[in-house]
């Protein structure tokens, strides 16, 4: 997964080899989640992409919490306003098909990222969202002897990254008959309300062996300190609090699987290439997840490494996309486009 150079190398490259010309794209973003740590890094992504993009001169961000509806009114707005690039993380993978068709009948690039679309000629560029599920369930029925009861704490229903992840699971369960799920809800990826469905559960009594959660990590581990309740193994994602957790929070075992925000980043960045004619052969790019557990030497090594006390505790420690995104920590940080 090597892309055409872009951003500072690709400034130093046509000073080099070309004439000192670039090209004036302005490129449109839509999101639908709001207050998510993991969103609002993708979004810090892709504006310090944009930013150090020398052919990218603005940024339209339609970033807003909305449905599939809300999203599609986005969407003509950004193509009424003559974008060259639609970058977006939708709602619904069939939905929004009427806008998507329409941008690029207008030739307007279309890159989803996150989760998938079904508009043809549309480009996915996503975290393995299947493999990411079932790597951590794996890892948590494995740590629970292989048997018992789990509480599967899912995404937004609908959004093709949950049914990715669903069917990850699944294909984890499939492989350990002598787990059950013993609880299963929806967080909508909201911090707030993940916790309060977990504090909520707790208070039933309810035995379980594990929880499996869809990124939203750290505020389950507060639930069962909060209230006094036995640890039992979580998985989660590679958000900075979470993984400062698998760190310092005693009797705690855990798994983070990577899941970067900066995909938003790698977005923008492959939207220019396209637009460049760079197009990559498939239109879909996946970038494979890894697991990072504090149960054994080197995944407490990995997860000692990539502790960084400077991010927000919702944000993924993952911040880059090697091969894919080129702007510094500082840069995304700051959470600033081009003008």
């Amino acid at each position: 997964m090597t892309r055409i150079l872009t951003g500072a190398a690709a400034l130093a490259m046509s000073v080099a080899f070309a004439p000192a010309a670039f090209a004036d794209y302005t490129i449109g973003v839509s999101n639908t989640v709001q207050g998510n740590g993991w969103r609002e890094e993708m979004i810090c992504a892709m504006r310090a992409q944009a930013l150090v993009e020398p052919d990218v001169t603005g940024l339209i961000v339609a970033h807003r919490n909305t449905d599939s509806a809300g999203q599609l009114e986005d969407l003509n707005n950004l193509i009424e306003a003559g974008v060259d690039a639609i970058v977006l993380n939708p709602s619904n993978p069939d939905a929004l098909n009427s806008a998507l068709e329409a941008a690029m009948a207008a030739g307007i690039v279309v890159v989803a990222v996150d989760a998938g679309v079904t508009a043809e000629g549309a480009y996915i560029l996503s975290n393995n969202q299947e493999e990411y599920a079932y790597l951590g369930a794996r890892w948590l029925f494995e740590q629970i002897g292989g048997a018992g009861d789990v509480v599967y704490m899912r995404g937004i229903a609908g959004v093709s990254a949950d049914t990715d992840r669903h069917n990850g699971f699944r294909r984890a369960l499939a492989e350990f008959p002598n787990v059950n799920v013993v609880h299963e809800v929806f967080t909508g990826w909201q911090q707030d309300q993940g916790k309060q469905q977990m504090f909520d559960f707790l208070a039933t009594g309810i035995p379980f062996d594990g929880v499996w959660t869809s990124g939203i990590d750290n505020v389950i581990v507060d639930a069962f300190v909060e209230s006094g309740a036995p640890l039992v193994p979580i998985v989660g994602a590679d958000n900075a609090g979470f993984v400062g957790q698998l760190q310092s929070v005693e009797g705690l075992a855990g798994a983070a699987v990577t899941n970067p925000g900066s995909v938003g980043g790698a977005g923008i960045a492959l939207a220019v290439d396209i637009l460049n004619g760079n197009a990559p052969a498939s239109n879909v790019v996946l970038v494979d997840p890894v697991l990072w557990d504090n149960t054994t030497e080197d995944g407490r090594a990995t997860i000692a490494a990539a502790q960084n006390p400077d991010l927000d505790p919702e944000w993924p420690v993952s911040t880059q996309i090697p091969g894919w995104t080129d702007y510094t920590l500082e840069q995304i940080i700051a959470c600033e486009g081009p003008a």
